[in-house]
């Protein structure tokens, strides 16, 4: 299971990449392994201010739909549109391709409460 110590981590199972107040977001190799093959991403919310835990789009994998939470208030500015087209970027790459969003924080300090790689690793027993 990878899971890059330099990431922050949420109980939901995304994972937030740190750049000054913007974060990249996308969920994690154990995420997308529990959903199993990936054949959409949905984000309709480009442009949005949205509060930290309000869903800003959804994964659809062959057998579910699984929403997606926003770990820290701000506004969604990018979304990956390669996932349009390849959405299974998100099972072979969730670190990098298969990124999903990037938010603008309106609130660096609720990154101070997301979780480590080791809060992570220990939540899902790995």
């Amino acid at each position: 299971m990878n899971i890059p110590s330099e990431l922050k981590y949420t109980k939901d199972h995304e994972w937030i990449k740190v750049d000054g107040d913007v974060v990249t977001i996308g969920i994690t190799d154990f995420a997308q392994s529990e959903l199993g093959d990936i054949v959409y991403v949905e984000v309709e919310t480009l442009d949005e201010t949205l509060e930290a835990e309000e869903v800003f789009g959804t994964v659809e994998a062959v057998k579910t739909v699984s929403d997606l939470f926003l770990p820290v208030s701000g506004e969604i500015i990018e979304f990956n549109e390669a996932l349009e087209d390849e959405p299974e970027n998100v099972n072979t790459d969730p670190y990098g391709a298969g990124w999903m969003i990037k938010v603008k924080c309106s609130d660096v300090s609720q990154i101070d409460g997301l979780m480590s790689a080791d809060d992570y690793k220990a939540l899902i027993g790995a």
